[in-house]
């Protein structure tokens, strides 16, 4: 299409999901001879990210570097001024690719003409050169996805508006629309909240960020942190006409609530757990519900198994101690059921009530669901008569001594034994009896639960143990929040382990007669050869 001039092409590349990008818009980012987008002063752009899988590699770009990001500058114009001068520079730039016969793709998040930086060069450049706009989804349509929610049924409005209006606008107009979405939230994050909640609709709204990315973050706005909000990020308020409906056997619900902002349910359980949200389905009937228990990995969703990520899409109810059930992102479709970490029992209890009643239910552990954690309480429970018919299903996940050793070489790469150091539910006896046993039999030790706040000495009195057939010098790898923000793996040896340094959220691996301690770049690395010595 180029002729004599070139074709300015303004792309929409959807909300984030480079899967999300159309087959015409990804045809033009392979073709295009120049790929323009807009960036803030730190030369990175999402649209260039979104757009890298469909790039040739030896294009022309044009970083388009706004010169101000906030109102604050010394522009004569003030900031219109400077952002005007801006733009006419960039059409400038532009238009020299189209008079030499190169096209030129401009990227823009979302749609390239609904809220999109491009218009300001379609603006300037529209009416001088051949142009084609490549629609793109919305940021609104992927919250609306990802959030599992309708946007507007039937005869309903759906209103837009940008969170830069001021506080009694946004409020007025919200009280007055059926569904709604505000953009451009980041700092004006708090006052767009507080007309939500002026307006009476607070309660009713969710927060999406990022969405159909990786960083993809869902939560109700009421509960949001403004210093985390992002500019991109939006405020949604879905349909009102979502059907609900009766609360899953087990608990004790007022009944739901009908008005104009729609039906929510909220309930709260034996355990006290508060329940809120909407039901896009029976929980009871002839459908027959299941409890799968599942293991989260050490830490976040890079951690997760393809086979617990499905499980955890297709759950009605969530079930967990509360800090893991924080880790998997929300989902309004799904209730979840906190609750604290000594109620095990329980929340099983509870779990397998709710499967009776048809839900799919599931149980989230930390690490692997069958070590130290909620697989046994469940089928322990599940053997009584009353569940027999409730199916329940174990899936694993990677173990904290897994992810340790991995940070630390291959410490348990030879025979090795996992136990821990807790004695609420064991006598100290038993704990300290088969430490001995273990040390005896050179085994290499996984170490759960080695301190708490009420509980200290244990990590004093299982060195001395080892202490007596192990060498001092044996090496220990302590390895502290694997995959966290925290993450710290140290290697000490056996005679300097301090039990002042040791944690509920640490595990040690303590290496056997053949664990060898090397450096590699500059950091130890622990393995365990797969030979024992005749």
């Amino acid at each position: 299409m180029s002729g004599d001039l070139g074709c300015l092409y303004g792309v929409g590349l959807g909300p984030g999901d480079p899967e999300l990008v159309t087959v015409k818009a990804a045809r033009l980012l392979g073709a295009a001879d120049v790929i323009a987008y807009h960036s803030a002063r730190h030369g990175r752009s999402i649209a260039r990210s979104v757009a890298l899988p469909y790039l040739r590699g030896d294009q022309v770009e044009e970083a388009l570097i706004y010169p101000v990001t906030t109102e604050t500058t010394d522009h004569p114009g003030g900031y219109q001024g400077a952002l005007d001068d801006f733009y006419a520079d960039c059409a400038v730039r532009l238009a020299a690719h189209l008079d030499a016969g190169r096209d030129v793709v401009v990227l823009c998040e979302g749609d390239p003409l609904f809220y999109g930086s491009y218009m300001h060069m379609h603006k300037r450049l529209a009416h001088r050169y051949p142009t084609e706009v490549v629609p793109g989804v919305t940021s609104v349509s992927g919250a609306a996805a990802v959030l599992g929610r309708p946007l507007v049924e039937r005869d309903e409005t759906l209103t837009v508006l940008p969170g830069t209006l001021p506080a009694d606008v946004l409020a007025e107009r919200l009280a007055a629309a059926d569904s709604a979405a505000v953009l451009k939230l980041g700092r004006t994050f708090e006052k767009v909240r507080a007309a939500f909640a002026e307006a009476g609709r607070l309660d009713d709204a969710w927060y999406v960020e990022r969405a159909t990315t990786g960083k993809q973050r869902i939560e109700p706005l009421a509960n949001v942190d403004p210093a985390s909000v992002p500019y991109f990020s939006l405020a949604l308020l879905p349909s009102p006409l979502v059907p609900l409906a009766g609360v899953a056997a087990g608990t004790d619900a007022p009944p739901l609530v009908a008005g104009g902002t729609g039906d929510r349910e909220v309930s709260r359980s034996s355990l006290g757990t508060e329940i809120v949200g909407d039901r896009g389905e029976e929980s009871g009937g002839d459908r027959r519900g299941e409890v799968v228990v599942v293991g989260l990995g050490p830490a976040g969703r890079p951690w997760l198994t393809p086979e617990v990520q499905d499980a955890l899409a297709r759950a009605d109810e969530l079930i967990g101690y509360g800090p893991y059930l924080d880790r998997v992102p929300p989902n309004p479709r799904q209730r979840r059921h906190p609750t604290d970490n000594r109620v095990e029992a329980e929340r099983a209890a509870h779990a397998l009530e709710l499967a009776a009643a048809g839900s799919r239910v599931v149980v989230v552990s930390s690490g692997d669901p069958g070590v130290f954690a909620m697989a046994s309480a469940v089928l322990e429970v599940a053997a009584e008569p009353r569940f027999a018919d409730v199916e329940v299903r174990v899936l694993p996940g990677l173990t904290a001594a897994q992810a340790v050793a991995s940070r630390a070489g291959a410490p348990l790469g030879h025979d090795f034994c996992v136990l821990s150091l807790s004695d609420l539910l064991k006598p100290w006896e038993v704990v300290a009896d088969r430490i001995t046993a273990a040390a005896r039999a050179d085994l290499v030790l996984a170490v759960y639960n080695p301190a708490s706040r009420s509980r200290t000495w244990q990590v004093a009195a299982m060195r001395d143990l080892l202490l007596e057939h192990r060498s001092p010098h044996t090496p220990v790898v302590i390895g502290r929040d694997v995959g966290g923000p925290e993450e710290s793996v140290r290697v000490v040896e056996l005679a300097d382990l301090d039990p002042a340094a040791i944690d509920m959220r640490c595990l040690l691996i303590v290496g056997s007669s053949t664990t060898r301690l090397t450096e590699r770049g500059g950091r130890p690395v622990v393995y365990t050869p797969r030979r024992y010595p005749a």
